[in-house]
């Protein structure tokens, strides 16, 4: 507890923009957010008041931070599995725990738990030699989609195989640098969603509005809340699908399933539990935010409304220019809300450098197209300097 406040202390493993975000959340509620960070200019550390100076992989740092907090989360997924269970055998309170964050860190082992629990996905096969592969896409056809089974992210570790040749030139190189690998058949898809839902120590249950996700080179670059056209039958059994999974898996805190939708149903692509980027859009769109609801799950809070504040919300990533520009990031923001005062700009304290991602831009209001417009040109303003007038939505 802090001695000041007589609150609970959160410790958050990792210092990135998900932890300033977090930080964020956390001085509304009173909360104390101690942070466990690499360095001191990492997103949260420029921010947070209570900044611990460490790195995720070092048991000796892990078990340090556990100690000084009540309860310990986390903003990515690579704490090594076996520290976690250490610290947990040491009675620290880890949320969510080893047992339910190791099917978020290891793809193969999720889509195997999801198909002993009947959950729909795409076809897939662990690869141990580059004949699994050759085998694979005999069977199921190509092109097929080979992903690292630990540590991918924002399209890092996926690889599209459009041929044999293709996979024999690329799968042994892979093997040999010590990556775990599986294959999957290449889903043909209408678009991807997301269902984030939260739960907690005692069960309780929240699911927030079914989004939809664009993805541009891998990377998320449009969240459309709610998600234009799915019908409600499809929504609940999105929502259902994600909090099936978290009561399943006993996740606490968020859980983010990230979904194809295909002619014939749903099928989960991947999961995460953590805030995500498909939740970005509840800061300014939802009656709780992402951030707000993981802290109150992980306290054992009774969970926030999940409801849109407006019948529409677009959030769009800001992501590093191939080249810097010459107007500085103040004199941008200046023009920007010049031109939208409306605009809820939230930027993550990073150097700018060429498809990072440097923040985000929510707009809510009543027309889904207008929104993705306003959002699409602020966030290319907001990284480039550059207005592209005329671009439309189709």
């Amino acid at each position: 507890m802090d001695k000041h406040t007589g609150l609970p202390v959160v410790g958050m493993v990792g210092g990135g923009q998900l932890a300033r975000m977090t930080h964020q959340a956390a001085i509304s509620l009173g909360q104390s957010l101690r942070v466990l960070a690499v360095g001191e200019n990492e997103a949260a550390g420029l921010v947070a008041g209570d900044v611990v100076l460490g790195h995720h992989t070092d048991l000796d740092a892990l078990r340090k931070f556990a100690a000084s907090v009540d309860v310990l989360t986390f903003d990515h997924e690579h704490v090594p599995g076996e520290h976690l269970l250490t610290l947990a055998m040491e009675g620290h309170v880890i949320r969510p725990a080893a047992t339910a964050l190791g099917f978020a860190q290891n793809k193969l082992v999720m889509r195997e738990m999801m198909a002993g629990l009947g959950v729909p996905g795409p076809a897939f096969a662990e690869v141990s030699t580059v004949d699994d592969v050759v085998a694979f896409g005999g069977e199921h056809g190509w092109p097929v989609v080979l992903k690292a089974a630990t540590g991918g992210y924002d399209g890092r570790g996926v690889w599209m195989l459009d041929t044999a040749q293709h996979a024999r030139e690329t799968v042994p190189e892979l093997l040999a640098a010590g990556t775990s690998l599986l294959v999957e058949a290449k889903v043909a898809m209408r678009r991807e969603l997301s269902a984030l839902v939260a739960r907690s120590p005692f069960g309780q249950g929240a699911a927030y509005p079914v989004v939809e996700t664009v993805q541009t080179g891998g990377i998320n670059t449009e969240v459309l809340a709610p998600a234009p056209g799915l019908d409600d039958s499809r929504v609940h059994e999105a929502q259902d699908l994600a909090l099936r999974i978290a009561a399943t898996l006993d996740v606490t805190g968020l859980l983010a399933v990230e979904l194809f939708e295909t002619d014939t149903g749903l099928l989960v692509n991947e999961l995460a539990m953590r805030p995500h980027n498909s939740g970005h859009w509840t800061m300014d769109g939802a009656r709780t935010s992402q951030f707000e609801q993981h802290l109150r799950a992980v306290l054992d809070y009774p969970l926030g409304r999940t409801d849109l504040v407006a019948p529409a919300c677009v959030s769009a990533n800001v992501l590093g220019a191939p080249e810097l520009p010459e107007m500085g990031p103040d004199e941008r923001l200046h023009h920007l809300f010049a031109r939208y005062p409306e605009a809820r700009v939230h930027l993550y304290g990073k150097q700018e450098r060429p498809g990072r991602k440097l923040g985000h831009v929510n707009f809510t209001g009543e027309r889904m197209e207008d929104l993705r417009n306003r959002a699409l040109l602020s966030a290319h303003w907001l990284s480039h300097a550059v207005w592209l007038d005329g671009h439309e939505i189709h």
